[in-house]
């Protein structure tokens, strides 16, 4: 049982009414109309690493507002086929880092493109992506960047920056195009649900721990970062939180989920007091439910009782390898 949330059988039953605006699927469309107005990848470049069994390349393509946006494109060394392809997105404050950090996907057979993230660098380094719009008017953490508008918010450039990422993977040489793959823990995994909400072929979204769901909830339970961030900026600009709820209404993961096509798999820990629990049920409940078809997609979570914001870390990453390749093998040659 959780320390601070609902026991785990109302958690699996919770599908709250997530405030959704009327303009919602119109405000995407045409955000990702304009991005999509510009070509993709910019630049594609090999990158040595000393390492033997995977090739890396250093990818810039364009994001939101055509801004140059970085990623790690890495695969299995000396195969030509085109493969299934594993589109990751970072944590909070987190940057791409260095192209030999992240290697389970490709180490299992997958194609990998590591987006980095704009202008999160300076909690934890590694980033090589400014964000040109911070300056909006806002707080001081990127959680609140331009949060008095939908149009100035840092996750609108954010999440339209995962799409495009999807987009300049499959623009990739080896990648096969009908095989993509959105995956990511906390922010991670909210813009993998923002994906999946976003682009309807999407091949299968793993979300763990996710980050931006059921916000208005989490900004209530929680003081801890990044949603105590957004308490924090409130605190000191009262004034502000009729236009802080609406636009945090544009960016929350369960009304993306809500769209989503693809199957889905899902981590949580019940005593995560970042990501509250009953946020990511919330979004897994709700997974699929307004995508205009009878039945629901594939979806499976794994709750981790005695696990906060980690989750099941090395034990889920099995489930998720083991889940991935039920739904969508790598396809690796045998060997000879």
């Amino acid at each position: 049982m959780p320390l601070f949330d609902l026991p785990l059988d109302q958690l699996r039953r919770y599908a709250p009414v997530v405030a959704e605006p009327a303009d919602f699927d119109e405000f995407w469309r045409t955000t990702l109309a304009e991005a999509a107005s510009r070509p993709v990848l910019l630049d594609v470049r090999p990158e040595p690493t000393d390492l033997r069994l995977v090739d890396s390349w250093d990818v810039t393509f364009a994001g939101f507002g055509g801004d140059p946006v970085r990623a790690w494109y890495t695969r299995p060394a000396g195969v030509d086929e085109p493969l299934a392809t594993v589109v990751e997105f970072t944590g909070y404050g987190r940057g791409r880092g260095l192209p030999h950090e992240r290697l389970t996907w490709p180490v299992a057979g997958y194609a990998h493109l590591l987006m980095d993230t704009r202008g999160q660098t300076g909690l934890h380094g590694g980033g090589d992506t400014p964000d040109p719009g911070q300056g909006a008017a806002g707080g001081p953490w990127p959680v609140t960047w331009g949060i008095l508008r939908p149009q100035d918010y840092h996750y609108r450039r954010l999440i339209t920056d995962a799409v495009r990422a999807v987009q300049a993977a499959r623009a990739l040489p080896g990648v096969d195009p009908d095989r993509v793959v959105a995956v990511g823990n906390s922010q991670g995994g909210g813009l993998a649900l923002a994906v999946a909400g976003l682009v309807p072929d999407l091949a299968a979204v793993l979300a763990t721990a996710p980050f931006l769901c059921h916000i208005q909830r989490a900004i209530e339970m929680t003081d801890a970062a990044p949603y105590g961030e957004i308490a924090r900026y409130l605190a000191v600009n009262r004034e502000a939180e009729e236009a802080v709820r609406r636009t945090l209404s544009y960016v929350d993961g369960v009304t993306f989920a809500r769209r989503a096509i693809a199957p889905a798999h899902f981590g949580i820990g019940l005593r995560d007091n970042v990501c509250p629990p009953s946020t990511g049920f919330a979004a897994h409940n709700q997974y699929g439910a307004a995508n205009g078809r009878p039945d629901q997609p594939a979806r499976e979570l794994h709750a981790y009782p005695f696990n906060q914001h980690e989750g099941g870390e090395a034990m889920h990453v099995r489930r998720q390898l083991r889940w991935l390749a039920s739904v969508l093998p790598a396809h690796l040659p045998a060997p000879a």
